[in-house]
């Protein structure tokens, strides 16, 4: 049985974290994405450059309110 390659492709995403109880959202981050299976993959770079915004506590561009529900 032959395995599939992995087919990945370049991409913009939107990137979610929850971190010390607030949830952050960065548009328009670079990522490889498995069109299969949408998984994505960042660059050590890109990881490196979201920690900077997110822990350094940069301005954001905007701030959206979110509806939180318990399941």
């Amino acid at each position: 049985m032959k395995r599939r390659e992995e087919q990945l492709v370049e991409r913009r995403v939107t990137y979610t974290l929850v971190y010390e109880g607030k949830f952050y959202v960065v548009e328009n981050v670079p990522a490889r994405v498995n069109e299969e299976t949408g998984e994505q993959f960042f660059s050590p770079e890109t990881v490196e450059h979201l920690q900077k915004k997110i822990l350094g506590q940069e301005k954001p561009a905007k701030v959206i309110e979110t509806p939180v529900y318990k399941y």
